[in-house]
């Protein structure tokens, strides 16, 4: 039979260095909690209770005590999950409140810029194509020059010599030309930002509507270039979608976070070499649904963290390169708001895949 436990309570050890007075200190405590305890059980007696009446209250209140410590632990548990669901909806409204004032932002100044823009990209097209003109008129001045030399005053051929090498015609003729047409492809390129600045900023509606994933992700891509045009190649591979119904702006941001992420682990990959990466995106219809894939040829993702990449505020990157919002945001978008799916392909040192698919019925 094993000796009984002893009560820490009223347990009386002796220590050799212990000196008398604290000994009789210990000593009296130890005597009081007996005294009280007995005093317990002769209430208890009295009452007409047993000691195995009494055991089996203590048992009771025991097993009371434990399950509503268990009751406690869960509710706290649930307390603490319901702390973080808020936190993370505050996070996703304040980053909502924010990509919506950009948006208006955005799509404001595209519109300022569009009209002087259209303007500028007039006037350059009509001077080109009126330097064309000119250049055939002083084609035929020179050949008629060239013709009626003979026939002309010295001076007035002295004079338009002069007249020529100080212009130094020959240079602008062919310069000209290759000017005006650097300027109409930059104008063009301009045009095209601010194109995909108002499709970008797509101003929300409660309702979804019927949008072209094609289109939108070709103007992310654009709208994003200065993140991956140092580190990257981009190559596309558009399949043909139906439209799908969608929040356009929030898939938006989706597609943004998702190419800038492989731009960033593309960067990391060749840090401190001549390499380029590629990101390649590719779209195909798949029954009732589409699929988007975009990839990296970065670091890929570690085994031991793929299962926390969606969780809120989780980065690797650097301190102020990231705040662990971007997945986690991307995967509240496409599962909560559009009911589709969002997972990942890794493999470490190669890259990373990550596949968007949504219903279009």
């Amino acid at each position: 039979m094993e000796p009984a436990a002893r009560d820490p309570e009223w347990t009386l050890e002796l220590e050799p260095s212990m000196e008398p007075r604290k000994l009789e200190e210990r000593l009296a405590a130890a005597q009081k909690t007996i005294a009280v305890l007995m005093r317990r059980v002769e209430e208890k007696v009295a009452s007409g209770e047993s000691a195995f009446a009494v055991l089996e209250q203590n048992i009771a209140l025991e097993r009371v005590v434990a399950e509503k410590t268990r009751q406690l632990v869960a509710q706290r548990q649930e307390l603490q999950g319901a702390l973080t669901n808020l936190r993370q909806a505050q996070s996703e409204l304040m980053q909502a409140q924010k990509l919506e004032s950009v948006g208006r932002l955005a799509s404001g100044i595209a519109h300022e810029i569009n009209t002087p823009i259209q303007f500028v990209n007039d006037s350059i097209h009509f001077i080109r194509d009126s330097f064309g003109d000119l250049a055939g008129l002083v084609g035929k001045y020179r050949q008629l020059r060239a013709a009626a030399a003979g026939h002309m005053d010295p001076r007035a051929l002295t004079d338009l010599d002069e007249a020529e090498n100080a212009a130094d015609l020959d240079y602008l003729m062919e310069n000209i030309p290759k000017a005006l047409e650097r300027s109409v492809e930059g104008l063009g390129r301009v045009a095209t930002l601010v194109r995909s600045m108002k499709e970008f900023a797509h101003p929300e509606q409660k309702q979804k509507s019927p949008a072209d994933l094609n289109r939108a992700i070709a103007s992310t891509l654009t709208i994003a270039r200065n993140e991956y045009k140092y580190v990257a190649d981009i190559e596309t591979d558009y399949g043909e979608l139906p439209p799908v119904p969608c929040h356009i702006g929030e898939l938006n941001q989706v597609f943004l976070n998702l190419i800038v992420n492989a731009a960033h682990a593309i960067e990391s990959a060749i840090h401190g070499t001549d390499r380029r990466g590629l990101i390649r995106v590719e779209t195909r219809p798949e029954g009732d649904s589409v699929r988007v894939s975009i990839s990296d040829t970065g670091t890929g993702i570690p085994e031991e963290i793929r299962d926390r990449v969606f969780d809120p505020f989780f980065t690797t990157k650097d301190v102020g390169r990231g705040t662990g919002q971007g997945l986690s945001i991307a995967r509240s978008v496409v599962v909560d708001k559009h009911a589709g799916t969002l997972t990942f392909d890794s493999e470490l040192g190669r890259g990373t895949t990550f596949h968007i698919r949504l219903g279009v019925g």
